[in-house]
């Protein structure tokens, strides 16, 4: 899979040098919002499906039936870059500490190990199989947190192309949907009980929606299953936080040929995701106000990977190999295995 460079302007970040889109964002933004309808309208009808990963795809098609010119590349641009971080900060409206912390010392204990294990796991397995360090980044963000909202929030510091972007999403929802049949076939086999599986399942599947699919199989894991699942949520701040700082200690400073200015050591979206998590923790809002902040999140994140989505090229899909379908179900496996063991010691 490959990027159509002159389809997407890169983030502009050090050797990124395509310029930007320029022109009125309009046309673009009301193309990415069609989009994002048509893909919410798939997703009820296939629940299976996230309404993000329909929109990439839509993304995908419209960009390879030659429908993406001049006239909306700018707003599909915009939504890729800039409305995405959007998405991210409405993203911590989501979380409540204290329904993180009712889990327990031992089961958040689990949930950080497992987290950590299939994020350096994941890079070392990548390393092992001749993947690109930003492809390796990408997936084991994705299959460590929540699938395509962390792979899109550690994006920027990554250096990847958007075929790294495409492709790690490509691979988290593969596994995630083989997760969905998956899990609740060995679960059967293998003696969990329903908050074990609950706990399973929301440590190891990787986006929201694949976990409220997997747990509803199970009666009485669902909520087990979200706590846990938004637990592992949580914990992107840190981990962007981290991989930013990592980030800014490659990019040379003064005194080198740099094109772009170095990144912030924090970013704002990230402490904009961080005080999302506080407003919502404190109570200063009603909780009527949660669905339509939820709703708009999706909606925003939507028309984001509907532009992400026009980067890609799907007739060059042959270059991509084996290796990096290799490295998904490797890091699905490390990510199921890890959380399983730790389901056995918590449950």
């Amino acid at each position: 899979m490959i990027i159509d460079h002159e389809a997407i302007a890169p983030t502009a970040e050090l050797g990124r040098l395509a310029p930007p889109a320029r022109g009125p964002l309009g046309p673009g933004l009301l193309v990415a919002a069609g989009c994002a309808v048509l893909a919410f309208a798939l997703s009820r009808a296939l629940p299976a499906l996230s309404p993000l990963v329909v929109a990439m795809v839509l993304g995908v098609i419209i960009a390879n039936a030659g429908f993406v010119n001049d006239g909306i590349r700018p707003g599909l641009v915009f939504c890729a870059k800039r409305l995405l971080r959007v998405g991210i900060v409405l993203l911590g409206f989501r979380l409540v500490v204290t329904e993180v912390l009712h889990l327990g010392p031992a089961a958040l204990a689990v949930v950080a190990l497992t987290v950590a294990a299939t994020f350096f796991g994941t890079q070392w397995l990548g390393r092992r199989l001749g993947c690109s360090r930003s492809l390796s980044l990408l997936v084991a963000t994705g299959f460590s947190i929540c699938g395509a909202s962390a792979i899109a929030a550690v994006e920027p510091f990554a250096d990847a192309e958007e075929e790294d972007i495409a492709l790690s999403i490509a691979l988290v929802t593969l596994c995630g949907t083989l997760a969905i049949f998956v899990l609740p076939l060995a679960g059967s086999h293998i003696g969990l009980q329903a908050e074990a599986f609950g706990f399973w399942a929301g440590a190891s599947v990787h986006d929201v929606a694949q976990v409220v699919a997997t747990a509803s199989t199970e009666t009485g894991a669902m909520q087990t299953a979200a706590i846990v699942k938004l637990t592992r949520v949580a914990m992107l701040a840190p981990l962007v936080a981290a991989v930013s700082v990592a980030h800014r200690r490659r990019t040379p400073k003064g005194g080198e040929r740099v094109i772009a200015r170095r990144p912030p050591m924090l970013p704002m979206f990230v402490i904009g995701f961080l005080a999302a998590v506080a407003v919502r923790s404190s109570g200063v809002l009603p909780d009527g106000y949660f669905p339509a902040i939820k709703l708009a999140e999706q909606a925003i994140l939507a028309a984001a990977l509907v532009g992400l989505g026009t980067g890609v090229r799907v007739h060059r899909l042959r270059v991509v190999g084996w290796r990096p379908l290799a490295l998904g179900l490797s890091s699905w496996l490390l990510v199921a295995g890890v959380a399983y063991g730790g389901s056995k010691l918590v449950g």
